[in-house]
């Protein structure tokens, strides 16, 4: 303690009197603050900074596929596009947006939004699905720099700081940050439930750029004044507005305690920050009460719930790889974690992660609400590596290696059999999972995959030809890997992607049934938010909800939901001309009528 905190004098007066100490056992020492022990010994040489240039690349290379080039897929993200698409032609209100006369299954406005704003503005040569997607990409930036920052300012706290070495030679403050910061951005793109959900245009992604905000606003706490306050103003509005106004309150509040119990923020500033996050809390709640966005979505685990072994396995591999070491950090800080001081690069990401299991437990969906929880458990990985020793290190490369090295394989394997027919199993496959598809060619896909394949087997060869230093090299190959994994899927995989998981091609299928031309109205029965959407931007269908009084000449029903009752159609005024299916989904099936009396 007297080595930690007291001044020169203090120790003096400490070795000087320790011989009365002894002899006179009634002497007391004052209390002096005691910080637990320190598990991270880092020297200077394990805090390089990976290269600007190589880590705005990875970024680049994870953002840009998936936001450019595919259909909106099923069925969150065509069903978010549809509620935009509506705004944008001002056939609905801003208030109380409707598809299909349907209201949205979330209750975010936010996300709708940005999507009708981003296509009433997009230039003419712009596809509009394209344009709605572009604020949500600048989303998922916004989200990966705040994570850095968040750990890089987290680490920066004196707590964080490694241990000092005797004859110095240990890692400066702000190198030690920036390395832990790089590698909190790299376990949190290694993430496996982060691709897929990250890239779509749904209120999800709004959530998470949201959460995220909140998190770096407490985290620059102590470093920054203007950045952290809006920081927190935007991301807990944001939160309200895009649906989570429990989840804003929860993270807020928490993070007010936190701050309130921290040593590393000045006590004549704790208050301030204590009473400013308690008025934008209350500010957000009376915003969601204003607008009627409270709402209770707890289930429970029986049938019509949750079920644990899905549930699982939902947390084994949607976090991987962060969590395992985010338990590791939990094992090697737990006395910093016990201690009553309360230290924020500690629990603050573990409160935020705490958040997200628990919204996974106890509300649907249970993926969309654990990854709000990523960013927060990339930081507390990141605090992993520091304490991890060189076998372990060796046991994460290894398995990165073999796992992605083994799955870019069998997608190039794949591509080719697609291409070619050769190997014939995968292309039979192909053709069984996708009957009716097509491959096509893009040069251009072809060879960004090779050069990002090229650019993995150089990273595997720098990795392995010599014992690196710098604290973020164990987390390179993972983020790295699920990167080109990817990239490879959103290039090669991108046609077959389309087809299996967009509804274009059941749109193609009834608009061909309808001679090309489907004229004047058409009725729907039973279709989804996502179906209604699709075929009223894919097939530029006006549809209409059945009616026995509407003069239309199609109808369109899902299966399960015809015959409809006498209120809605009546059979005898509908013949049958085909039950349509999707492609890769033989459950998804419509059937389309034409009134008996309509001309053929």
């Amino acid at each position: 303690a007297i080595r930690q905190k007291g001044s020169p004098g203090d120790r003096a007066a400490f070795f000087f009197g320790f011989p009365y100490i002894l002899g006179n056992r009634s002497a007391r020492c004052p209390a002096l603050p005691v910080t637990p022990p320190n598990p991270a010994i880092v020297s200077q040489k394990a805090v390089q900074a990976l290269p600007r240039w190589a880590l705005l690349l990875l970024c680049l290379a994870y953002v840009v596929p998936g936001f450019v080039g595919r259909d909106p897929w099923k069925s969150a993200d065509v069903t978010a596009f549809g509620y935009m698409l509506e705004l944008a032609q001002g056939t609905t209100s801003w208030w109380n947006p409707l598809l299909g006369g349907m209201a949205p299954e979330t209750d975010g406005l936010l996300p709708y939004w940005l999507g009708a704003l981003a296509i009433q503005w997009a230039p003419a040569g712009l596809t509009p699905d394209m344009a709605a997607r572009l604020p949500f990409a600048g989303m998922l930036v916004l989200t990966l720099i705040a994570t850095w920052y968040g750990v890089y300012y987290l680490a920066r706290s004196p707590a964080a700081q490694p241990v000092a070495f005797a004859f110095g030679g240990e890692a400066q403050p702000t190198d030690y940050a920036r390395a832990m910061a790089d590698g909190g951005l790299l376990a949190l793109l290694a993430c496996l439930g982060l691709a897929q959900l990250s890239h779509e245009a749904t209120s999800y992604l709004v959530q998470l750029c949201c959460t995220t905000l909140v998190f770096f606003g407490f985290a620059a706490l102590g470093f920054h004044t203007v950045a952290p306050a809006l920081a927190l103003a935007a991301g807990l509005a944001g939160l309200t507005l895009a649906g989570a106004p429990a989840l804003a309150a929860m993270l807020g509040l928490g993070g007010a305690w936190l701050v309130w119990r921290s040593a590393s923020v000045d006590i004549a500033h704790q208050r301030r920050w204590v009473a400013a996050t308690l008025i934008l809390v209350a500010a957000a709640a009376l915003m969601a009460w204003q607008l009627d966005l409270w709402r209770w979505r707890l289930v429970g685990t029986d049938a019509g719930g949750k079920e644990w072994a899905s549930l699982a396995r939902l947390l084994l591999w949607f976090g991987w790889p962060a969590w395992p070491l985010a338990i590791w950090t939990l094992w090697r800080w737990r006395k910093q974690i016990a201690s009553t001081q309360w230290h924020r690069h500690l629990w603050l990401p573990l409160w935020f992660s705490l958040v997200s299991v628990g919204a996974t437990i106890s509300t649907a969906p249970a993926d969309r609400a654990l990854l709000l929880g990523l960013p927060a458990m990339a930081t507390l990985a990141a605090f992993a590596l520091p304490t991890l020793s060189r076998a372990v290190a060796a046991l994460i490369d290894w398995f990165t290696l073999l796992f992605f090295s083994i799955s870019t394989l069998a997608i190039w394997v794949i591509w080719i059999a697609m291409q070619t027919g050769v190997p014939a199993k995968p292309a039979a496959n192909v053709a069984k999972l996708a009957p009716g598809f097509s491959p096509s060619f893009s040069l251009f896909a072809l060879l960004v995959a090779l050069a990002a394949s090229v650019a993995w087997c150089s990273l595997v060869w720098w990795r392995a030809s010599r014992d690196r230093a710098p604290i973020w090299k164990s987390l390179v190959l993972p983020a790295s890997g699920a990167t080109l994994g990817w990239l490879l899927l959103l290039t090669l995989w991108l046609p077959l992607l389309n087809y299996a998981r967009s509804y274009a091609p059941q749109v193609q299928n009834v608009v061909r049934l309808m001679n090309n031309a489907p004229q004047g109205c058409v009725q729907t029965y039973g279709l989804s938010r996502g179906q209604i959407a699709a075929f009223q931007y894919h097939g530029g269908m006006n549809l209409q909800a059945a009616d026995p009084q509407a003069r239309c000449d199609w109808l369109l029903v899902d299966l399960n939901a015809w015959p409809a009752p006498p209120g809605i159609a009546k059979t005898s005024d509908w013949a049958e001309v085909a039950i349509v299916p999707r492609p890769t989904d033989k459950n998804d099936q419509l059937v389309l009528l034409r009134r008996a009396q309509a001309p053929q």
